[in-house]
C-alpha cells in the first residue's frame, strides 16, 4: 500500500513553511497536516521553472509513455487506499471515489498513447505561382512552464487532467490543488517521482491567495489552467502576464428537458444520479429539469420518492449516496437559495434538511414551479438541489434556456430524432446529450462552457493541444 503520511512537506524547500491541519468534511476532524509556502518558498518556485522546463524539454516521447504509465501503475496498485482518501478528504462517497481512482488511472494511460500523436502536418505550397518550389510542414512544440490551479471536487483526476496533459505536451508543471484537498496531490507528486520523472519537472505548491497571485502574474508561465468559480476565473484572467495562454473550466447551470415521449423508466434514475452525484458539488450536476406538463405529475411524483430514499451520511460508508458539502458554510448558503426561491413561491418537495454534528450535510432536496428568475434557477447552486418546472411552448423555453450566462452541459429526452437535432442546435451549450442525463463524461471527449462557463477546450487529446503552439517551417528547395 500507498503510505500514507501524517504530514505533507513541499519537497523543493527547507520545510520552513507553516503547517495548517486538513480537516475531513465528514466530521471536521484533522487527519493530516500540509505545510503552506511562503514568500521564499515562492521565489524558489519561480527560480526552479526554468530548469524545470528544460529538463522536461529533454524528455523523450518514449520516457513521457514510461512515465504516465507507471504513474498509472502506482494508481491501480493503490486503488483502495486512494478511493478511501478521497472520501475522507473531498467528502465524496466511497462508492463514487472508486469511480475516480479508475479515472484518474484510464486518464493517465489515455495521455501516454496522446504522446505518439503529438504531429503536425505537410502544407501545400503550389496552390498558387509564389508558393512554388517550397515545402513547409507544421509541428506542435511545447508552450512552455504550466501553473495549473485545481479544485477540490475531483481531487485525483482533476489533477490527472492537469498533469497528465501538461506532461504529455512537453511542459514542466507547477500544481496548486484546492486548500481543501492538497493530500492528493502531495501523494500523486510522488507517483511522479516513483515513476522517474525529474523533481523539478512536477511540484505541488500549497500557499496563500497572495503567493498564488505572485505566481499566477509572472511571465515564467507560458500556460494557466484552472479548475474553479467562474468569479475567481475570470478575475484571474485579467491579472495573467501578458503573453500567457489560459483555459478555465468554470462551473455550469445544467439543464434537463423531457418532451412528452421521453421514456421515464430511464430518465428518473439517471436525472437522480447526476442531479445528487457528489452531493451536487460538480460543474455538470443536474439543476434544472423541465417537464412537459403532460408527464410533469407523474415525473415529479417518482422522482421525489426516490430522492428520499438516498443515504445521505459520511462518504467513507459504503452505503452513502450523498455525502457532505464541503464546508458547513455551503450548507448554509445553499439553504438560503432554498428558502429564497419558497419564500418566493416555489414547493418544497423534500430535503432541505440539515444533519450532521457540524451541520455538514444537506439533505437531497426537490424543488418544483420556481420562479424562472430565482437565484437558484439563475446561478449554479453547487449543491444536493434541483428544480422541476413544467412546460409546453418549446419555442419559449429554448428562449429561456439560452439566456444562462454559464452554458456547459444540456440533456434531452425524446424519441424523436428530428426534434432532438433540432433542438440540439438551437440550445446554446458546449455539449447536449441526448437520451442520458447531462452528467455523463468519458475522460478523452472534449469538455468545456461556453460564455461565463468557460475558456479553452478540455479532454485529454484537446488539453494536450491547448498546452502546445504550432510552429511552421518553409523550405526554399528551388
Amino acid at each position: 500500500m500507498f503510505p500514507l503520511k501524517s504530514q505533507y512537506l513541499l519537497n523543493f524547500t527547507s520545510s520552513i513553511g507553516e503547517l495548517r491541519d486538513i480537516t475531513s468534511p465528514n466530521d471536521l476532524l484533522p487527519f493530516a497536516k500540509v505545510q503552506f509556502g511562503t514568500a521564499e518558498d515562492t521565489e524558489k518556485i519561480l527560480s526552479l521553472v526554468k530548469s524545470g522546463q528544460k529538463k522536461m524539454r529533454a524528455v523523450s516521447a518514449s520516457e513521457k509513455i514510461r512515465i504516465l504509465k507507471g504513474v498509472a501503475s502506482e494508481i491501480g496498485k493503490n486503488a483502495d487506499q486512494l478511493a478511501l482518501l478521497i472520501a475522507r478528504e473531498g467528502g465524496k462517497p466511497l462508492k463514487d471515489a472508486i469511480v475516480e481512482v479508475t479515472r484518474a488511472k484510464d486518464t493517465f494511460e489515455i495521455c501516454a498513447e496522446e504522446c505518439w500523436r503529438l504531429h503536425g502536418e505537410t502544407i501545400p505550397m503550389d496552390r498558387t505561382e509564389s508558393g512554388k518550389g517550397h515545402l513547409s510542414f507544421t509541428t506542435r512544440e511545447p508552450i512552455g512552464p504550466v501553473l495549473a490551479i485545481s479544485a477540490f471536487n475531483h481531487p485525483l483526476n482533476n489533477l490527472a487532467h492537469q498533469t497528465a496533459t501538461a506532461i504529455a505536451a512537453g511542459n514542466m508543471v507547477v500544481l496548486k490543488p484546492s486548500s481543501a484537498t492538497p493530500v492528493t496531490a502531495f501523494i500523486l507528486e510522488e507517483m511522479f517521482r516513483r515513476a522517474g520523472l525529474p523533481a523539478e519537472c512536477m511540484m505541488v505548491f500549497t500557499a496563500s491567495t497572495e503567493q498564488v497571485e505572485k505566481l499566477l502574474t509572472s511571465p515564467a508561465f507560458a500556460f494557466v489552467g484552472f479548475i474553479g468559480s467562474a468569479k475567481v476565473g475570470w478575475e484571474m484572467r485579467r491579472k495573467i502576464a501578458s503573453g500567457t495562454r489560459i483555459s478555465m473550466e468554470h462551473g455550469g447551470q445544467a439543464a434537463a428537458i423531457l418532451r412528452e415521449d421521453a421514456d421515464l423508466r430511464e430518465a428518473i434514475p439517471q436525472l437522480l444520479r447526476s442531479s445528487f452525484y457528489h452531493a451536487g458539488q460538480v460543474c455538470i450536476s443536474t439543476q434544472r429539469i423541465f417537464i412537459h406538463r403532460n408527464i410533469f405529475e407523474v415525473f415529479k411524483n417518482e422522482f421525489v420518492q426516490r430522492a428520499k430514499k438516498l443515504k445521505t451520511g459520511t462518504a467513507m460508508d459504503e452505503t452513502t449516496e450523498v455525502g457532505p458539502l464541503i464546508r458547513p458554510e455551503e450548507v448554509v448558503r445553499i439553504k438560503k437559495e432554498i428558502d429564497e426561491a419558497v419564500k418566493r413561491g416555489g414547493k418544497l418537495l423534500c430535503g432541505n434538511e440539515v444533519q450532521g454534528n457540524a451541520k455538514q450535510f444537506l439533505t437531497p432536496t426537490v424543488l418544483a414551479d420556481v420562479p424562472r428568475d430565482s437565484s437558484i434557477m439563475m446561478n449554479e447552486a453547487f449543491g444536493p438541489v434541483v428544480c422541476l418546472n413544467s412546460f409546453e411552448d418549446e419555442e419559449e423555453l429554448v428562449n429561456y434556456l439560452n439566456t444562462n450566462e454559464f452554458p456547459f452541459e444540456a440533456c434531452l429526452y425524446t424519441h424523436d430524432i428530428k426534434a432532438a437535432l433540432n433542438l440540439s442546435q438551437k440550445i446554446s451549450t458546449m455539449t447536449m446529450v441526448v437520451n442520458n442525463h447531462n452528467a455523463i463524461r468519458v475522460d478523452w471527449m472534449p469538455f468545456g462552457g461556453h460564455g461565463l462557463a468557460g475558456l479553452g477546450m478540455g479532454g485529454v487529446k484537446y488539453a494536450i493541444e491547448e498546452m502546445t503552439k504550432l510552429k511552421q517551417v518553409i523550405i526554399k528547395l528551388s
